[in-house]
């Protein structure tokens, strides 16, 4: 996956650095990171110095690194899992790593998907479909690090695990997976069975449940429409992982009832013939193809 962007560095120079409750050095001691007579020398220096008030704690070894990001994470409000978390995959770089190269990458990934679907004029439904022709060609990663970004966004955000075949996204996330989609499709269970991702507010996980013996004939069912459109009552956003295209119809059927599909290939691994079959027969069966990603991770 390529990016374009460049990091932004979120801190207020030292001349503009207020004493005010949502200063990064009011955070800081408020966290018990440093002391009120630490911030004291920390301004005395900063000051001085002409530095950030983030970067004159770290000068004064008063605060590491990570210290600093989880500061600046919490001042600008953005969501983030801590290594600590327990279970969570480290596959979720967006949520672990806020200025990680390939969040950068995702970022951009994210801009290009507001531009030309999210807010695209005409564009009602906002339900996404993640395909991809094969496995191993990182739909879930995508699907995952999106839906934590589109969640940093503010917007309220709804990622459902449609690979009925091999669903990971209960793994990912470390979320029970024994009531999901496949049961709410057969009207067992409800919208109540998309579960809260902890840490991470505004965004919601629907797994996949159990493997069922009929995928394909699940997935046809009118429910799923039926579903997407009581969850756009509660969602702003909501994303599809799916089955790989080209070994099942599951995808297609999925990506037919979501209205819009992003394709996403490997480098070095998808045919491009693959992907351009892909393309093409999403967008001869009614499907809005918005682009296709290379990723090359």
């Amino acid at each position: 996956m390529t990016t374009i962007d460049n990091l932004v560095h979120f801190e207020t120079p030292a001349h503009s650095v207020a004493p005010g409750p949502d200063s990064l050095g009011a955070i800081l001691v408020a966290s018990g990171k440093i002391t009120a007579r630490d911030a004291v020398r920390v301004m005395e220096l900063q000051q001085r110095e002409g530095w950030r008030f983030g970067e004159a704690a770290v000068r004064l070894r008063l605060i590491s690194e990570r210290d600093l990001v989880q500061a600046l994470n919490r001042q600008y409000d953005l969501p983030e899992l801590l290594p600590e978390n327990d279970g969570a995959s480290a596959e979720l770089v967006t949520a672990y790593q806020q200025y990680h190269p390939r969040t950068e990458e995702l970022r951009a990934l994210r801009t290009q998907l507001l531009i030309r679907w999210f807010r695209r004029p005409g564009v009602e439904r906002h339900v996404l479909a993640v395909v991809s022709p094969g496995n191993g060609e990182g739909r879930s990663y995508v699907a995952a690090n999106l839906a934590v970004l589109f969640s940093q966004l503010g917007e309220r955000t709804l990622l459902i695990d449609a690979d009925l075949r091999n669903p990971r996204q209960h793994r990912i996330f470390n979320v029970p997976d024994r009531v999901g989609l496949g049961a709410v499709l057969a009207g067992r269970a409800g919208t109540e069975a998309a579960v809260p991702i902890p840490g991470l507010h505004n965004l919601m996980l629907l797994p996949a449940g159990a493997p069922p013996p009929n995928p394909l004939e699940l997935l046809s069912r009118p429910a799923l429409p039926a579903l997407f459109t009581e969850y756009l009552a509660d969602f702003d956003v909501i994303l599809v992982d799916t089955a790989p295209a080209l070994r099942y119809s599951d995808a297609q059927t999925v990506s037919f009832r979501a209205g819009s599909a992003v394709v996403l290939a490997h480098r070095n691994h998808t045919r491009v013939a693959d992907t351009n079959r892909v393309v093409r027969d999403f967008s001869n069966s009614g499907t809005r193809v918005v682009g296709t990603v290379i990723n090359t991770y």
